[in-house]
């Protein structure tokens, strides 16, 4: 596969709102292909160059090495990629405690519409720990991506935020509490405690999962001590074929050992390129 070089280029975007108002304003980043990176919408739309969506992982932002290192070695092999923060998060506006799994759903979806209007509709979801989730839940939604890719997702997006159950085991309705994770202080609503739990029945997952019907990568580490890898062959097993399992090898959950994010991005490339590739 060709080696290109890559150009950053950063946007903004509005997220899903509610009831067909605008939600906060989304920072983002798109990677693209230098070849790619002087053409104009309708040209970059003619030269079937694909497109990729990316979500990062609980309390990351798109500037975490999982988000600009997959992305960039997707842009590498020619497919260009946005990644963004979700609200409250990184650079983007919007209260984090007022978000929830839900919420980054919607985000997700605003994303490939503004992807749509401004350059061309995604073909590949990428999503890394509770962003692996989300994409497997906005998948359906999407009839225009063409194949998913999760790295160390959770199958039950709950599980992802097991970290907050003993600080948060008592939070009442409407409150917010500030907790401490990943050395700094986050604030978590009991909206988003519960939504969670919403979304997290195994039997509504797994028909979420079943449902897809589109070709499915579950990338995972063996060695991830956040979320187990069970939970990627549960995530297999309940998805339709054609769906791949693939072992991420000498990786941490964050992707913060040497060469394994970018190792992630190139492994992602090489499987996707039957589904994406047009022309």
């Amino acid at each position: 596969m060709t080696s290109r070089s890559v150009t950053s280029v950063d946007v903004e975007f509005h997220g899903g709102g509610v009831d067909g108002a605008p939600g906060p304003v989304l920072a983002g980043t798109v990677d693209l292909p230098g070849d790619a990176r002087e053409l104009s919408p309708a040209e970059f739309r003619a030269a079937g160059v694909p497109v990729a969506l990316f979500a990062h992982c609980f309390t990351c932002h798109r500037k975490v090495p999982a988000a600009f290192r997959v992305s960039k070695a997707l842009a590498r092999a020619g497919i260009a990629c946005l990644r963004f923060d979700f609200p409250g998060l990184g650079e983007s506006q919007g209260d984090f405690a007022a978000t929830t799994f839900s919420s980054n759903v919607a985000d997700l979806r605003a994303a490939a519409a503004w992807l749509g209007e401004r350059l061309a509709a995604p073909s590949l979801l990428v999503g890394h720990s509770l962003g692996g989730a989300a994409v497997l839940r906005a998948a359906r939604d999407l009839p225009t991506v063409q194949a998913v890719a999760t790295v160390g997702a959770p199958f039950r997006p709950a599980s992802a935020a097991r970290s907050l159950q003993d600080s948060c085991a008592d939070i009442g309705p409407g409150e917010v509490r500030t907790v401490h994770l990943a050395e700094r202080d986050i604030a978590v609503s009991h909206s988003f405690l519960s939504d969670l739990a919403e979304v997290s029945d195994p039997a509504g997952v797994a028909a979420d999962i079943a449902g897809i019907r589109r070709p499915l990568l579950v990338l995972h580490s063996p060695t991830d001590q956040t979320v187990p890898v069970s939970d990627a062959t549960r995530i297999f097993g309940a998805a339709s074929w054609p769906k791949d399992l693939m072992s991420l090898p000498d990786a941490d959950h964050l992707l913060t050992w040497r060469g394994s994010a970018q190792r992630a991005g190139q492994m992602i490339a090489t499987w996707a390129d039957p589904y994406i590739r047009h022309g």
